[in-house]
């Protein structure tokens, strides 16, 4: 049978990035999987396709047997039942079976298109997978275009991220048409295509948030050590310079605190402590308290990473902080454990 669907599969080759032994290899499984319903024996479907020449068969080999019916019909035929086929056909002869050629031909339109418009969004999704997987930890702006049980749908460069619920700020609500910046979190391949999730409570979106706000971040002059949040309440964030003349921590809090502000502004009011980096945990944990002013860091316990800080009256709620999230987070940037104690008790 001819079949003029070559042209058709080498634009889609040329436009989509997909070789046309790829196409033609899933039209030919289409047609086989498609072929099977009007073998209905369970016969090996045999496909046949040169599309460069417009060439088509599909078809089953069975062996001619002088019984009737014949023990396996799936690989053999009676030789009455042959002999409507080939007339001179004898027992011990095999005999291929071709699908007739108008059926052939509606299912062959239906399998080249069926496969063309799969191959289609396979080419597309995989696009997407390429040129977002590069942008991990980047920040995007999106549309808010619907809510879905995953979380919000969001629209960048003409393709749908998905921010969930879990990653948003606590009390953010977003309506149909919102402009939301989110960081890329993670770029997966499901069996529904390209995956794309964002987030606005992972420490990446807050590290690239400075580096937007704070031009010496950006070129590496400051450089962040550690990020730890509690979104939407407090982050905590270390860094150093790696020039002895920059002040890292006045840099990033900017003139009055405009560089910071403007940080925590996208965050909802987030608050900001951005401490000084050290390679000795009692410096460190002093500077991570912040904005506790600590008297005293003293060290409990080295193998088991504790330390003690020891603070003023006036300064044991700032140190502890509300719902204890101030030294909890200070102890985790720090990675030892730090109890608050108040001078004198």
């Amino acid at each position: 049978m001819k079949i003029n669907v070559w042209n058709t599969i080498l634009q889609l080759s040329k436009e989509r990035g997909v070789e046309p032994a790829v196409i033609v290899n899933a039209i030919k499984e289409s047609l086989r999987v498609a072929s099977a319903k009007y073998f209905v024996h369970n016969e090996q479907v045999n496909v046949f396709f040169q599309p460069e020449k417009g060439e088509l068969r599909v078809y089953a080999v069975k062996k001619v047997v002088d019984q009737e019916p014949p023990p396996d019909p799936s690989a053999e035929i009676s030789l009455g039942e042959a002999r409507r086929t080939d007339p001179f056909v004898k027992p011990g002869d095999t005999l291929e079976l071709d699908l007739q050629a108008e059926t052939l031909g509606r299912i062959s339109a239906q399998a080249a298109k069926r496969v063309i418009f799969q191959k289609v969004r396979d080419a597309e999704q995989e696009k997407i997978y390429e040129d977002f997987a590069s942008r991990t930890g980047e920040i995007v702006t999106g549309i808010v275009r619907r809510l879905e049980n995953s979380g919000f749908i969001l629209e960048v460069i003409q393709t749908e991220v998905i921010l969930p619920l879990r990653d948003i700020l606590p009390n953010e609500n977003f309506q149909r048409g919102d402009r939301v910046k989110a960081v890329i979190s993670q770029v997966q391949m499901g069996s529904r295509g390209a995956q794309i999730l964002t987030s606005r409570t992972s420490y990446r979106f807050l590290a690239k948030l400075l580096e937007l706000e704070i031009p010496e971040i950006a070129n590496n002059i400051i450089v962040i050590k550690d990020i730890v949040r509690q979104p939407g309440e407090r982050a905590k964030v270390a860094v150093c310079a790696q020039d002895r003349d920059v002040d890292p921590v006045g840099a990033c809090i900017g003139p009055k605190g405009s560089r910071i502000l403007a940080v925590s502004k996208e965050l909802q009011g987030e608050k900001i402590d951005v401490i000084l980096w050290s390679p000795n945990p009692a410096s460190y944990a002093k500077s991570a308290l912040s904005p506790a002013k600590v008297s005293r860091i003293q060290l409990e316990d080295q193998d088991n990473k504790r330390l003690q800080a020891l603070v003023a009256p006036d300064q044991l709620s700032l140190a502890i902080g509300k719902k204890g999230i101030n030294v909890k987070l200070a102890s985790k940037l720090v990675g030892w454990k730090i109890e608050i104690k108040e001078i004198g008790s």
